[in-house]
């Protein structure tokens, strides 16, 4: 019997991209999947900036299952600037990508399994940036401090772990030259990347990792980049 075969794995934002790859990954090894999505399809539809909505779609898998084996966080928060983004905004973008992780995981508390396992898709702006990304930094920060006090007040029955994807490409181009280079791995990162770490944080062989924020960058931010290092020049 398959480790994941009839546990159910709950996804956030899992109609398309990492999400999409989490659960057909989580599906190929038997688990049983429920999507909560803002876009309209075949999953609970909602926006998980809504409190209400949350309540709602809780009541809906634990009335259906019973209990709950997996929670991954992955919704995708609004990334907008400072010179953009409204209060509006930034509150959507955290109640998104940080209170929702938090009211989820505290809602389905009394339905967790023993050995049960939390993942956050946080994301390497945790610890890096652009130009005008505050609102998607902020949450992504959020939810990377978030995950070890969880997995403190959660433990030992539940463990809490992030994943903080660098590029990744949702659509499998394959890329060549600088956009390939500029990463150590010297290429850009797939759903499969995330998705497999997702898997293995869940499962018994990461039986000892709790409170852990895994980067999946290729190395990227690992890589120092000076004035006239590697042909870049700033400003020019």
């Amino acid at each position: 019997m398959k480790e994941f075969e009839k546990k159910a794995a709950v996804i956030t934002g899992g109609a398309q991209g990492i999400g999409k790859r989490i659960r057909e990954m989580f599906e190929a090894e038997g688990a049983y999947t429920e999507v909560i999505d803002i876009r309209e399809g075949d999953w609970y539809t909602g926006d998980l900036s809504d409190p209400a909505v949350i309540e709602a779609f809780v009541k809906y898998v634990t009335d259906k299952y019973g209990h709950i084996d997996y929670l991954i966080n992955n919704a995708l928060p609004k990334m907008k600037g400072i010179n953009e983004c409204s209060y509006d905004e930034f509150m959507n973008a955290l109640a998104v990508g940080t209170a929702a992780p938090f009211y989820l995981t505290k809602l389905f508390l009394p339905y967790f399994r023993e050995g049960a396992s939390v993942v956050n898709i946080s994301s390497s702006r945790d610890r890096m940036s652009q130009l005008q990304t505050e609102s998607y930094t902020a949450a992504k920060g959020g939810i990377s401090a978030l995950t070890p006090a969880l997995a403190v007040s959660l433990g030992p029955k539940i463990r809490v772990n992030s994943v903080s994807p660098g590029w990744i490409d949702t659509s499998y181009t394959v890329y060549s030259g600088p956009d390939a280079l500029q990463q150590p791995c010297g290429r850009v990162g797939t759903p499969d990347d995330i998705a497999n770490m997702v898997l293995y944080l869940c499962s018994k062989k990461a039986g000892f990792i709790t409170g852990e924020n895994i980067c999946i960058d290729g190395g990227m931010t690992k890589l120092m980049i000076y004035h006239d290092d590697h042909g870049w020049r700033y400003g020019e």
